[in-house]
């Protein structure tokens, strides 16, 4: 009972955390607040792939505005029977919670690949992911951060804000995969007939 009254605001939730998505992957393109390293692409691979503002930003953001329409009570109706109608809109729901789920799911992946890879920065050799054997094993290893010279504070910087957006994404699918399961068990249990009279 409780997954279906919250079912309408889990899609609200989606809002807020698909703009902290877009302002935090922003953030990425300027370490330190500079935008120099930005123009000269010395910046780590996975920044470029835009997930944060495509993927868990602008495409959970429209399917967050989707399913709230699709809530509200004034929708179109698709067919003459109350229950058909809201089955449909109940299917369409499922849909795009699972389009979410793929989206968010696909920038979660992308963000911790990230985080492993660690930050492109300039050290003594050059520019070059120096802790990209380390299998992430340089997260904990800090007085090995030292040895990334320029941008500076760049490994933590790239810590912080890949964390954040793991986390965000990571509640994006849970909230999601809730909406999967709130619409289903609307349509499969009774609340909606699937079966038009």
């Amino acid at each position: 009972m409780a997954l279906e009254t919250c079912g309408s605001c889990l899609s609200c939730l989606l809002i807020p955390l698909a703009l902290w998505s877009i302002v935090v992957n922003i953030l990425l393109y300027f370490p330190n607040g500079k935008a120099s390293h930005a123009a000269s692409y010395q910046l780590p691979n996975y920044v470029w792939y835009f997930e944060g503002i495509c993927f868990s930003g602008v495409m959970i953001l429209l399917l967050a505005v989707i399913l709230i329409t699709l809530e509200c009570s004034v929708f179109y109706r698709c067919c003459q029977s109350e229950s058909c109608n809201k089955t449909y809109r109940s299917f369409i729901s499922i849909v795009l919670a699972l389009l979410g789920v793929a989206f968010s799911g696909y920038s979660c992946i992308i963000f911790t690949l990230g985080l492993i890879q660690g930050p492109f920065c300039n050290s003594s050799g050059g520019w070059d992911y120096i802790f990209k054997d380390t299998a992430g094993g340089y997260l904990t290893d800090y007085p090995a951060w030292s040895r990334c010279t320029e941008p500076a504070n760049i490994v933590e910087w790239n810590t912080i804000l890949l964390s954040i957006l793991i986390a965000l994404s990571g509640l994006q699918l849970i909230i999601c995969f809730l909406k999967v399961a709130a619409e289903l068990k609307r349509t499969l249990c009774g609340t909606y007939s699937v079966f038009v009279q």
